[in-house]
């Protein structure tokens, strides 16, 4: 029988730009496909530390198996390790459609004063975007316009701090450093809220929101009302490992 043929795992060349090289990732994670079976084949668990996660990802290209968006940041980070100049950072949108919530994760690219994306989504304008954004907002909003041509209202967006470079790093993945509650703001606002994270996330003066006390993670635009409980058990375990 034919054995199916295994995209072969891209290599970053110094005659590339970073352009070009974020390009060569996402299309590998393109010829690996979007997972429509409706099974996971790579369990991700949020809380695990850099270094098992980036196991994780080795496994996927061994496997050559369809990814679904978490899996697709997860690697995303794999590939882009090494390249001091490219920092990256989950953003996770909430939306609403029809009745049902739900979730997707991208993987925020800053490098050289302009932002992007890389992913994958079942939407080819839900995953990535290419590296030309001048800010924050503007790449999110690029988000929230493409979010709207399939009639998704984004409900929240939460973005999570750059990652190490140091793939042996036992430091989990911050996924939830900004909560903006962006249905219950204004454009204006929710840019100044952004812009201001991302100039603190430039300056490198952001610490993991669950190294401070639950009370401290920086959200906006939600209400104090009686907060949900913070954290699992795994997420306690795993913040002393936390700079």
């Amino acid at each position: 029988c034919v054995q199916p043929s295994v995209p072969p795992v891209p290599y970053y060349k110094i005659s590339m730009s970073i352009p070009e090289w974020l390009q060569a990732v996402q299309t590998y994670m393109k010829m690996l496909q979007y997972n429509h079976t409706g099974t996971q084949f790579f369990e991700i668990r949020k809380t695990r530390p850099l270094s098992g996660l980036m196991e994780t990802a080795r496994e996927m290209t061994r496997e050559s198996l369809p990814i679904k968006c978490l899996e697709a940041v997860i690697l995303g980070i794999y590939l882009t390790n090494g390249q001091p100049s490219v920092e990256r950072f989950p953003i996770s949108f909430k939306t609403h459609f029809s009745g049902n919530y739900f979730h997707h994760v991208v993987l925020g690219i800053y490098c050289n004063g302009r932002y992007g994306s890389l992913g994958m989504s079942r939407r080819s304008d839900l995953m990535d975007k290419p590296l030309t954004y001048r800010t924050l907002s503007d790449l999110i909003f690029e988000f929230e316009d493409s979010y709207k041509k399939y009639l998704h209202s984004v409900k929240k967006v939460k973005i999570g701090l750059y990652v190490p470079h140091e793939p042996h790093s036992f430091q989990p993945i911050e996924w939830k450093q900004l909560v903006l509650n962006v249905s219950k703001m204004m454009r204006t606002e929710v840019r100044k809220e952004l812009e201001k994270f991302a100039r603190d996330m430039r300056m490198k003066i952001l610490k993991p929101s669950s190294a401070l006390s639950p009370m401290k993670e920086r959200s906006r635009g939600k209400s104090l009302s009686p907060r949900r409980r913070q954290g699992s058990p795994q997420r306690r375990a795993f913040r002393r490992d936390k700079s």
